[in-house]
């Protein structure tokens, strides 16, 4: 019997992957939660900035609707090569061992996810024309604050700012844990 706190199978699978090739870098299982219920509600082409190994993206994969696609770019071939052995044989899923910038071809996308830690790619105003009017984007790794404007180590975040106050978009901050949180932004 499972619980209410186990994994999808495909990210445990993503989890194990990435363990074994020693990397420790990926998204928090509140986000990837998150992740999974909002991919359940889009159609059309899901895309990810910084794949890493695939966690993300298993996430993303863990609640992708029937006919709905996901595309991935990871600039690192061998986190790329280590993400696509997750999703092999699976024609929903594709990884690219490529620059995020691989994906503006492919767009728009009907929700995007990246790193707040891409700060070329996560910037609202560069995100904007990937996204269909309707469409979400997720911007994952951010600390958690309640103050405004957003203030992190006595200094403003001007990024989270940025994405809270775009006119492009109609956005939120979600605490995913205590200590960190996720913005969530509509595109207009």
């Amino acid at each position: 019997m499972s619980g209410p706190h186990d994994l999808p199978a495909i990210v445990q699978r993503a989890f194990d992957l990435s363990r074994r090739s020693g990397f420790v870098s990926f998204c928090r299982n509140e986000t990837g939660r998150l992740l999974a219920s909002l991919a359940a509600s889009r159609q059309g082409t899901l895309a990810e900035i910084g794949t890493g190994t695939g966690v993300g993206a298993a996430w993303l994969r863990s609640g992708l609707a029937p006919g709905a696609h996901l595309v991935t770019a990871e600039l690192d071939a061998r986190l790329a090569d280590t993400a696509a052995g997750v999703f092999a044989g699976d024609p929903q899923v594709e990884v690219l061992a490529a620059d995020w910038q691989s994906l503006v071809e492919r767009g728009p996308f009907s929700l995007l996810f990246c790193d707040s830690s891409l700060a070329e790619a996560s910037n609202p105003a560069t995100l904007a024309e990937l996204v269909e009017p309707g469409g979400v984007v997720v911007v994952d790794d951010f600390v958690a604050t309640t103050t405004w404007p957003p203030l992190v180590d006595g200094r403003v975040d001007t990024l989270r700012q940025a994405w809270l106050t775009h006119p492009d978009f109609v956005a939120s901050q979600v605490l995913v844990t205590e200590d960190a949180a996720v913005v969530i932004a509509s595109r207009r």
